[in-house]
């Protein structure tokens, strides 16, 4: 487990299923295992970045453990992880992938390792829109190019350029299909 892994929260009532999934993702990063829903809002908070939740639990299900998880503004992405088949019921659920049961493996951590990627996506692009916004406003106002050996402004313009490189590296690292799926409809 590396020390930028972040917290996975695993939420099943059958424990085997629950168990097998946190023995997955041990190797590479901090799990948490909840049983039920009630134990899974008790074991988030900000230090989890994914959640495995299943959709059909007694007492309370799945469905309304992620509207909580969003009521509470954690900033996590969740993943139905169910034997529920998908319906038009999920079109208004919140959550950030949906994968069908019985799953390997190799799903569950592709799973958890699609999400961080679009996390760290998310926020480098959030980063590089702000320093970007910077360099430009500056660059502008010193239309004369006073800026440019300043030293400031060069850090920034560096800053700006390794941004840029994060996120073409991460970019990359996506799965064929995975970047075309997310982003694609941004360059119809």
């Amino acid at each position: 487990m590396s020390e930028e892994s972040g917290v996975t929260l695993v939420v099943d009532d059958e424990p085997g299923v629950a168990d097998s999934y946190a023995a997955f993702l041990e190797e590479e990063y901090e799990v948490r295992t909840a049983y039920s829903g009630e134990q899974a809002l008790s074991k988030l908070d900000a230090d989890v970045d994914v959640v495995l939740l299943d959709r059909r639990m007694p007492e309370m299900v799945g469905d309304e453990v992620l509207d909580r998880i969003r009521d509470r503004g954690i900033d996590c992405r969740v993943a139905m992880v169910t034997a529920v088949d998908p319906n038009t019921d999920i079109i208004d659920m919140e959550f950030d992938d949906y994968v069908v049961k019985p799953v390997s493996r190799e799903e569950v951590l592709d799973t958890v390792d699609r999400l961080r990627r679009v996390t760290e996506y998310e926020r480098t692009l959030r980063e590089y829109y702000r320093v970007t916004r910077k360099y430009v406003t500056l660059a502008d106002a010193g239309g004369n190019g006073e800026f440019e050996t300043d030293p400031e402004f060069v850090e920034l313009t560096e800053r700006r350029d390794r941004l840029r490189e994060q996120l073409e590296s991460t970019a990359e690292h996506f799965a064929d299909g995975d970047f075309e799926t997310l982003f694609g409809d941004f360059s119809e």
